[in-house]
């Protein structure tokens, strides 16, 4: 019965390994988070130093190399293992740190080849060790995935589509039963895994002939706003590749009630993905991907802007003949730098405004964030936003073409309206923070005036103002911040007067001054203690004198005829006697 139960808890005890959680916190914890492949090396480097060390498992000795297998009879350890599994690690990183020199080094590209073949046969070791009867079910499939993602990636660089293709779906397929089989904080792993594979079935599809998958990969980047990864380049190139093909098809573009005529390759392509765009940015799930989606349109008009440049500047004297010809109408080329330039403006100013809305939401949130120990937001912060918006559309009026558009400066001009009145509430809120309350009633009074003129001039402006920011939303907020305004600046004025009693009135003394006097002086408990004056201030101290010798004037020395006359006696005789020895 004894040797039954030694055998029954032997069986027990199954190896297992987290292949993936490993995998991951590794890389996110030495270097991959900032896609450093080079540090995360050195790294698998160390670690299987360290591990062969501790399980002395090394390969010979500094004069002779010695190869050793892991087996299945010493399995009973999972470092054994991990040992393969960084083996793999390390060689995978290697091969994407030469994927990023391979864009300046092509030869590279072999080397890098060489070493996904590597990281796939320790992979492949790493599956055959795991079907033994020593490691458990969950260690076997996270194996069994690991082998597919990384045959995945080697037939992905060979573009032998429909083997990579196949790896990825069954990779995909197995973490999708790990994580329908253990518990929602576990299945976060393997479900961001199955994301990060999903681009690259789709592009694998696109290659072997779905078509429909094109659009799918578009999505796909849009909403992550932008690639990462093995498919960054392949899709940001195939994606391009699709929207010049479509540009070829667009001649001219119409804004305002003027048709262009576009011919430069690169403003079309911008043009046709600037609604897929915008639709995405309407579609980001939080803030941060709406802001990487902001910053990528801003990128890629302004280089669409700068492509227009090229051209305006060896057709500079052909545009003044117009504008002379044409009493003050602009060229085709110089309309449509100025509509790329409305459309860069026009997205700051959403960019802007989303981050203003996120600001506000967290005031509102301000005391939660406090007891968090969190930075609050200040009203200080808005206000730089709405300046920087309100500059934007200042440089909207003055765009070449649309001077004489009457209808254009008077939306911009109710736009205008509209954000200064939110510019000086938020200034006013920042004044009550500091208890202004005069210039803050003051400017809650502006902020009103500012509202009732856009109401009254938004009459047939009504669909270019729907997405700015609601006005009577905004006065109803100043009417009722007035009243709060004036009930706390009594609270305050009665609060001053009670304080102003002879026992606690505080004037700026230090306590060796007023030693004499009783006073309530809360900072005397504080850190900031108030005793002596510190530096002390400088005071008046007698010069040093200055002595003159006066009595030198009525001072009469001896005379000194007596020794000029013997020096002079003193010749040819004197120094003859010198010379000899002899002394007088």
């Amino acid at each position: 019965e004894q040797r039954t139960g030694n055998r029954l808890s032997c069986r027990s005890a199954l190896t297992q390994i987290a292949v993936l959680q490993i995998v991951k916190e590794s890389q996110q914890q030495h270097g991959l988070r900032h896609g450093d492949f080079q540090r995360y090396r050195g790294y698998c480097s160390r670690r299987l130093r360290r591990l062969r060390k501790t399980l002395n498992f090394k390969m010979g000795n500094r004069h002779k190399f010695t190869g050793k297998k892991v087996t299945e009879e010493i399995l009973s350890d999972n470092r054994y293992l991990l040992l393969i599994l960084m083996d793999a690690e390390r060689a995978w990183s290697y091969a994407m740190q030469l994927k990023q020199e391979a864009n300046t080094e092509p030869r590279k590209r072999f080397h890098l080849l060489s070493r996904l073949r590597k990281a796939v046969k320790h992979a492949e070791e790493l599956e055959r060790l795991c079907e033994s009867n020593r490691v458990d079910a969950k260690t076997k499939l996270e194996a069994q995935a690991y082998m597919a993602y990384l045959t995945g990636m080697l037939r992905f660089e060979h573009q032998e589509w429909k083997a990579a293709m196949e790896a990825f779906n069954k990779c995909k397929t197995i973490y999708e039963k790990l994580a329908n089989a253990f518990t929602e904080e576990q299945a976060v792993l393997y479900n961001q895994r199955v994301e990060e594979i999903s681009p690259n079935i789709r592009y694998c599809a696109y290659n072997i002939g779905d078509q429909s998958a094109m659009n799918e990969l578009m999505q796909m980047r849009l909403r992550s706003g932008g690639t990462e990864g093995l498919l960054a380049e392949k899709l940001e190139a195939l994606i391009t590749q699709t929207r010049a093909k479509q540009a070829a098809t667009m001649s001219e573009v119409e804004w305002r009630g003027r048709t262009v005529p576009v011919k430069i390759d690169k403003v079309r392509i911008f043009l046709l993905g600037l609604a897929d765009n915008e639709a995405a940015i309407v579609q980001a799930e939080n803030e941060e991907t709406k802001e990487r989606l902001f910053e990528s349109l801003l990128s890629e008009c302004r280089d669409a802007i700068q492509a227009v440049r090229e051209d305006l500047k060896p057709d500079q004297k052909q545009r003044e003949h117009s504008l002379e010809n044409d009493s003050g109408k602009v060229s085709n080329i110089q309309y449509l730098h100025s509509y790329l330039t409305y459309i860069k403006l026009s997205t700051a100013i959403k960019r802007n405004e989303s981050m203003a809305k996120s600001l506000q939401k967290a005031l509102l949130q301000q005391q939660r964030s406090e007891e968090d120990g969190k930075r609050t937001p200040r009203p200080q912060d808005l206000i730089r936003l709405y300046d920087i918006i309100l500059q934007n559309l200042v440089e909207l009026t003055q765009l070449p073409g649309l001077e004489e558009d009457k209808n254009f400066q008077k939306e911009i001009g109710l736009k205008t309206l509209v954000y200064k009145a939110y510019r000086c509430f938020f200034i006013a809120q920042s004044y009550v923070l500091v208890k202004k309350w005069s210039e803050a009633l003051v400017l809650y009074e502006r902020v009103l005036k500012y509202a009732r003129e856009v109401q009254s001039g938004a009459g047939a402006y009504t669909n270019s103002l729907k997405e700015l920011p609601d006005v009577q939303d905004l006065i109803t907020q100043v009417n009722a911040e007035k009243y709060s305004l004036q009930a706390a600046a009594i609270l305050d004025a009665n609060d001053t007067h009670e304080t102003e009693s002879p026992s606690q009135v505080k004037d700026g003394k230090p306590l060796s001054e007023r030693f004499e006097t009783f006073c309530l002086d809360p900072s005397l408990v504080s850190k900031q203690v108030s005793l002596v004056h510190f530096p002390p201030g400088f005071q008046p101290i007698p010069c040093k004198p200055l002595f003159f010798d006066l009595a030198l004037n009525h001072v009469a020395f001896p005379p000194l005829e007596d020794k000029v006359e013997q020096k002079a006696k003193s010749g040819l005789t004197g120094y003859i006697k010198g010379i000899f020895g002899f002394k007088s």
